[in-house]
């Protein structure tokens, strides 16, 4: 037992206020490897379980674990619907208790019974997103079940019901939140919902309530540093918010006192996440336990602590006799026949009215609306539900629908981010260059424009890349192929020969400035000095830009500017535009920015292209591509939306107008799955051969999954002919001649 930090320096001053005690928590138990974030329990006397999401890209969906098991966890049950990072249970549905995830591949909805994880009924409630919470309640006044799920500054509330024999998720709104939720915790006795995003100490808070009224939004408090999980430990009379950062986990009341602490032991460079709370006693844990998805030096998987010491050391009363399955007595539904059953009953004194949920309409609820009317290609089928026209798909029919006509091989581990390199002897002889940014397979693959893999050369987890062509390295001229090192944090340079194969170069490992994690990257050649240059930047949205330069037989760089991108939130996409001096960078929570790409150029502000919220783009903004023109007022900027799996095209010449939004379906004819989760993109004009002879489209697709079932270990690229991207009208300002090395 410990005291903090805080009150040793407290007495050294003479202040008698005593700050609260830090304890151990011992690692009881883990699991085997698993690409680990949220874990949910389910309370069963004989058989108490944790459940467990897996992100894997082949083995993506949870894992069942035996809650008892000593030192290690028992495997019960591994079900694979696709990669996923969200899972939960809910009691009582119908008499059923049920395990609720949502796939990220298809964006469905799936439920499970949880004494068996047997799938029960179909896939449901289409739900696109790119989503990083999930929290359960049960209102303790009416009984009914609801889920709220966080993505890219939104959550949706659900109500989750079992009606005429099939179970329903019924969107009842969608809302704004401050940042993307990584945690989320409900609290039944405060009736509070609370979560906190990524790298921050903020804690946020709404209320847990039974109506379509926007909730109010606010601050609950600092957290002691960045929180990673959050849970509730449901109390006799009032309930614990149990707050973990990294190895600590942090017990405040409802009313954000802090009570004490946890340390992670057992481990070393221990990080928690997807905090959760078993109460009730079991044969292991009688005074129950706290789960908890761990990274460390052991591995990655799931972890269990018991509470029995560590909350008895705090003080705090542990409650093992509470139920999950506990009915409300008297329950008073506000979902009445009244209103449809979609949407919430509301009365006075002299009159009721109707709530409707969302996508219901009528003074009873019984009409249905869809958003947008289907972006007028498509019929209004449901609540929020639409029936695209031919060719059109996405979110409530807005994107255009394309096919892919060919796929790279499957090549390493976590893919990111394509290029496209233009042969100087025969187009036809192009090549696709991919990055993989993941520890295993780390480096580049170099394909043909049918996809086939040609070579694979390490590097240290390149993220983005990018093409420089006719960089004179002495008395030569020659091609590189460059990228931000994320294992090293440095800028990795490679020569692309003639005959289109990577080789290493002189210097082709650069440094970047010390305490600096790199991220993007994109390169610049400079039309009015000629000299090239390299741009990085960092999650914080800091940008370098260094010149490169040969000398004594190799390359050198040195820093020339730094600025901040955008608005300040995470960064990493970009492309540059020589012609007109620009660089285009995409924040991923905000919006798409031009700058200056000079080293003189003022950056303390940008143009805004595009926005988040602007009905047009959505987060996470990731990979940016330049479509060139026949002359700098021609062209087109591709950006790839990962959040919808969906790309926005904007015309090059300022104001930079929206044109269209398009996403990659599958090609059942050839065996090409769609595009999911989409990252970085690369495109060219340029009559490449008889297979693309009116441009090319390459982007990356996070979930590879094969024609006979399944999804792949390994990443693949997707290829799309730019024709049937952009229209007839819109080709013609495309240029199809365009050489790289004529400029």
């Amino acid at each position: 037992m410990r005291l903090s930090g805080l009150f040793a320096a407290s007495l050294a001053a003479g202040v008698t206020t005593v700050t609260a005690l830090e304890v151990d928590l011992l690692i009881s138990a883990r699991s085997s490897e698993v690409d680990s974030d949220w874990t949910a329990v389910f309370y069963d006397v004989a058989r108490p379980l944790l459940i467990g999401n897996d992100g894997g890209a082949s083995t993506g969906g949870f894992h069942v674990f035996d809650l008892n098991g000593n030192g290690s966890l028992p495997e019960k049950q591994h079900e694979t619907p696709g990669r996923t990072k969200l899972v939960t249970t809910a009691y009582g549905i119908s008499e059923k208790d049920l395990i609720v995830t949502i796939a990220m591949p298809d964006s469905y909805f799936r439920l499970y019974d949880a004494s068996t994880a047997e799938l029960v009924g179909e896939p449901l409630t289409h739900t696109l997103g790119d989503w990083s919470a999930l929290c359960t309640w049960k209102s303790q006044t009416s009984g009914e079940q609801y889920l709220y799920l966080f993505g890219k500054s939104q959550a949706v509330h659900f109500l989750l019901r079992e009606r005429e024999g099939s179970y329903e998720l019924i969107e009842i709104q969608t809302f704004e939140t401050p940042v993307e939720a990584s945690s989320c915790a409900v609290s039944p006795s405060a009736y509070s919902v609370y979560f906190a995003g990524d790298d921050s100490p903020t804690i946020y808070t709404f209320a847990a309530a039974e109506t379509t009224e926007v909730p109010h939004i606010s601050t609950l408090g600092e957290a002691g540093n960045d929180v990673t999980g959050l849970a509730t430990y449901i109390g006799r009379n009032s309930d614990y918010l149990l707050v973990a950062e990294e190895d600590i986990i942090e017990v405040f009341d409802i009313s954000f006192n802090l009570l004490g602490s946890m340390k992670l032991t057992g481990d070393e460079d221990i990080e928690i996440q997807g905090l959760n709370v078993y109460q009730a006693s079991t044969d292991m844990y009688p005074s129950g336990a706290v789960t908890y998805a761990i990274e460390s030096d052991s591995g990655t998987g799931f972890g269990v602590s018991s509470s029995e010491t560590a909350f008895e050391e705090l003080g705090l009363v542990l409650n093992t006799a509470y139920d999950p399955r506990k009915k409300t007595c008297k329950p008073t539904s506000p979902v009445c026949s009244d209103c449809s059953f979609s949407g919430f009953c509301g009365s006075d004194a002299t009159s009721s009215s109707c709530s409707c949920f969302a996508g219901f309409d009528g003074s009873n609820c019984a009409a249905f609306t869809c958003r947008n009317d289907c972006s007028a290609h498509g019929k209004c089928i449901g609540a929020n539900i639409c029936q695209c026209d031919e060719g059109w798909g996405g979110l409530y029919c807005a994107f255009k629908v394309v096919q892919p006509v060919a796929e790279t091989e499957a090549n390493g581990g976590d893919g990111d981010d394509p290029a496209i390199w233009v042969s100087p002897i025969d187009k036809t002889e192009s090549r696709i260059i991919t990055t993989t940014k993941s520890e295993e397979g780390a480096g580049f693959g170099v394909f043909d424009l049918s996809g086939g893999r040609l070579q694979t050369i390490a590097a240290g987890e390149p993220n983005n890349v990018d093409v420089i062509y006719n960089f004179q390295a002495g008395n030569r001229t020659v091609d590189l192929v460059y990228a931000a090192c994320r294992a090293d944090n440095t800028l990795c340079l490679f020569e692309m020969s003639t005959n289109g194969t990577l080789q290493t170069i002189a210097g082709g490992i650069q440094p970047t400035k010390d305490d600096y994690d790199v991220y993007g990257s994109c390169a610049y050649r400079s039309r009015t000095t000629g000299k090239q240059h390299l741009f990085v930047n960092a999650k914080t949205a800091e940008y370098l830009q260094y010149e490169l330069t040969w000398a004594d037989g190799a390359l050198h760089t040195s820093l020339v500017r730094n600025f901040t991108g955008g608005s300040g939130g995470q960064v990493e996409g970009c492309v540059t535009d020589e012609a007109n001096g620009w660089i285009i960078i995409g924040e991923e929570p905000h919006a798409l920015w031009r700058y200056g790409a000079e080293p003189n150029d003022d950056s303390s502000e940008g143009f805004l292209i595009g926005e988040v919220g602007d009905g047009k783009m959505y987060a996470d903004v990731e990979g940016v591509t330049l479509v060139e023109g026949s002359s700098p007022d021609k062209g087109f900027i591709i950006v790839s939306q990962q959040g919808v799996s969906a790309y926005n095209v904007y015309r090059r010449a300022a104001p930079h107008e929206y044109v269209e939004t398009f996403t990659i379906y599958e090609n059942t004819e050839k065996g090409i799955d769609a595009v999911t989760n989409t990252d970085g993109i690369a495109a060219v004009g340029a009559a490449l051969g008889d297979e693309f002879p009116l441009g090319l489209i390459v982007v990356h697709d996070d979930a590879n999954q094969l024609p006979a079932g399944g999804t792949s270990d390994e990443a693949s690229f997707k290829l799309v002919s730019l024709v049937d991207v952009l229209s007839d009208e819109l080709m013609e300002e495309v240029d199809k001649n365009w050489d790289p090395r004529a400029l």
